[in-house]
């Protein structure tokens, strides 16, 4: 289905999920005057938030619980944390609605250039190094999607006058790709496939499938740039037509190559030696370089880029750094969800680590962390839903201790750290045992180590 700003109106539109993707892609499609039904089958905070600014703005909506009200529709919208074998999605499309995401549905709106970033890690990461190299006099970068600002609030801001931009850098997850029809980036960066989401996606294969999703439309004129050091993604773009343009931090690019102790330009002229890089740890390396790619696909200047790989410090709940007690240092990494981000955080200190790991299991081989954590892990405490399984998974491998909740695990980690210890919450699971996303486990863990004495 073609969506216009013309047509839109004449458009009976169901969106599900009320919570802030489906919230702004209702106000994105109100604009242009489409009769619009909104149904969470939630009724939590947030969600009821919303239902009464939704009301207030005239729209039609319900919340806990979806009603048959959803099938009298032209289209559909889904939030990414519907999945595409819920029973109401399998209803929708034997009654042959179409459906699309909010990531699809906001791109239609806009015609500015999108650089788009997937991966099982770093995105976050990633996408905001993009953001501070492309913040030049040339471009006014738009930092959007899975982040946390949702596409559509920005196309409508823009839209509004109330943004200024001139293109999109988006972080996009698997679960915002299952819905994608004419999404179209200019420039798609792809960092990393490792398992990831498999309690959603069946395996793999179908992990996979859907962050390729993102370049289906690609053609001659865009670009795709790959980590060529991943072997899954290695011949995972032969058939598409796009300009491909790999990085690697074994071999030179388009534009860089790296030794030991520095990274060059394309003219092997020396860009920056890697110890001027604030940002600790390979995998950001790594990172830096996909983004300064596409930074040089868009004119931007050596000095900009190298600029940015010396000031950038993060992002929050991603190895932030939180205290310093007694000589020992905390560091937040609430957003290493998966086994990859917590290899990668482990591999990014020098010193011992006492490693705080737990929270809901999202069928997750805890064993592969093995070899990473006779490194230096001199410790591990497990919480929550997961902390027995972990236990199981490590036996007599590490010393470790078992907890019920985040809060003791970082009373414990405190108990048993020494002058010169990290410690290191990467949990390496989701959140939703004990809180609501990671920001939220990020934040209360904060709290607790500053109540620390």
């Amino acid at each position: 289905m073609r969506l216009s700003k013309e047509n839109i109106a004449y458009k009976k539109i169901t969106i599900l999920g009320m919570k802030k993707s489906g919230y702004s892609a209702a106000l994105l499609a109100s604009k242009f005057g489409a009769t619009i039904f909104i149904s969470d089958s939630k009724k939590d905070e947030i969600v009821c938030q919303n239902y009464e600014k939704l009301k207030k703005a005239g729209m039609q909506c319900e919340i806990n619980g979806h009603t048959d009200k959803i099938y009298d529709s032209n289209l559909w919208i889904v939030s990414p944390g519907i999945p595409k074998n819920a029973n109401v999605i399998k209803k929708a499309i034997k009654l042959r609605i179409p459906i699309i995401s909010e990531i699809e549905f906001a791109s239609r709106f806009t015609k500015h250039p999108i650089i788009a970033v997937t991966g099982s890690n770093g995105k976050s990461t990633t996408v905001h190094m993009v953001n501070e190299m492309l913040s030049t006099n040339e471009w006014k970068p738009i930092l959007a999607g899975n982040i946390g600002n949702p596409f559509s609030k920005s196309v409508l801001d823009l839209l509004n006058g109330d943004l200024e931009g001139n293109i999109f850098v988006l972080e996009l997850s698997s679960f915002q790709l299952e819905f994608i029809d004419q999404f179209h980036p200019f420039i798609s960066i792809y960092l990393n496939i490792s398992p990831d989401h498999l309690d959603r996606h069946k395996n793999m294969d179908e992990y996979l499938k859907m962050k390729l999703k993102m370049i289906k439309n690609t053609d001659k004129n865009d670009f795709i740039i790959y980590n060529l050091d991943d072997k899954i993604l290695n011949n995972s773009f032969n058939e598409s037509i796009a300009n491909k343009i790999p990085y690697s931090l074994n071999q030179k690019n388009k534009f860089f190559s790296l030794n030991s102790t520095k990274l060059y330009d394309e003219n092997y002229d020396t860009l920056i030696s890697l110890d001027d890089i604030l940002l600790n740890g390979k995998h950001n390396l790594s990172n830096f370089i996909a983004s300064a790619t596409a930074a040089k696909l868009l004119n931007v200047k050596n000095k900009k880029i190298k600029k940015t790989m010396e000031l950038f410090t993060g992002i929050k709940h991603r190895l932030q750094f939180v205290k310093s007690i007694k000589g020992s240092s905390y560091f937040n990494d609430s957003k290493a969800t998966n086994i990859s981000s917590v290899i990668a955080a482990i591999n990014s200190f020098n010193s011992p680590i006492i490693l705080l790991l737990g929270g809901q299991n999202k069928d997750s081989d805890f064993r592969l962390l093995l070899p990473h954590t006779k490194r230096h892990v001199k410790h591990i405490v497990s919480f929550g839903e997961a902390g027995g399984e972990i236990a199981t998974a490590f036996g007599d491998a590490v010393r470790l201790n078992i907890t019920s909740s985040l809060n003791q695990a970082v009373a414990s980690a405190h108990k048993i750290a020494n002058p010169g210890d990290i410690i290191l919450m990467s949990p390496g699971c989701a959140s939703f045992d004990e809180f609501k996303n990671f920001e939220d486990r990020g934040e209360k863990f904060i709290k607790m180590v500053k109540a620390l004495k």
